[in-house]
């Protein structure tokens, strides 16, 4: 018959056995966990982010008030032409001759309740370009007369000055005009 100490040996064996045997499934079942979680990681389709930006310009001006005029002395005023446009885009604005311009240097503002005419004209001002001090106009076609610029998608402030020259003597009242504001780009 086995001694006393040699049955806590074998008793001690199988116990190890038994742990090893819990230790082994505990891993095995960790390895199989990983393995699934491993497989549900993998990659997948992959896709392409796009967005197209068009070319843009938006522009914005504020009226222009003389006061009040007198035939002895020439009046001035100014107004802030706006210009935003996207970045990298050429850009050039322009001035139509009015309602009651024969041309954008022969402005005119009219009686509102009459027919006499008040000449005055527009030039550009600060920010305004290669164009500082000409007259305000709409030549598309690369001429002085209109506000050019490259834009930066940031807002450019450009003084549009005006003026009424002295010695006009017109009949008393409110004169007025609507000139268009027209962006290429």
């Amino acid at each position: 018959m086995p001694s006393l100490a040699a049955w806590a040996t074998l008793w001690e064996t199988k116990r190890m056995r038994s742990a090893s045997a819990v230790i082994g499934a505990l891993g095995l079942a960790a390895l199989a966990i990983g393995a699934a979680q491993a497989a549900s990681d993998h990659a997948g389709p992959s896709f392409q982010v796009t967005a197209s930006v068009a070319a843009s310009c938006s522009t914005s001006i504020g009226n222009l008030a003389f006061g009040a005029y007198d035939p002895g002395s020439a009046r001035s005023g100014s107004t802030t032409l706006v210009v935003t446009c996207t970045n990298g885009t050429a850009y050039r604005v322009g001035a139509d001759e009015g309602v009651n311009g024969a041309s954008v240097t022969t402005r005119q503002m009219e009686l509102t309740t009459g027919t006499d005419l008040l000449a005055y004209s527009l030039t550009i001002g600060t920010n305004g370009g290669s164009h500082l001090g000409s007259n305000w106009g709409n030549d598309t076609t690369g001429g002085t007369d209109t506000v050019d610029g490259t834009g930066t998608g940031a807002a450019v402030n450009v003084t549009i000055n005006g003026s009424v020259a002295a010695a006009q003597y017109v009949a008393p009242g409110s004169y007025a005009d609507t000139v268009t504001v027209t962006v290429w780009y």
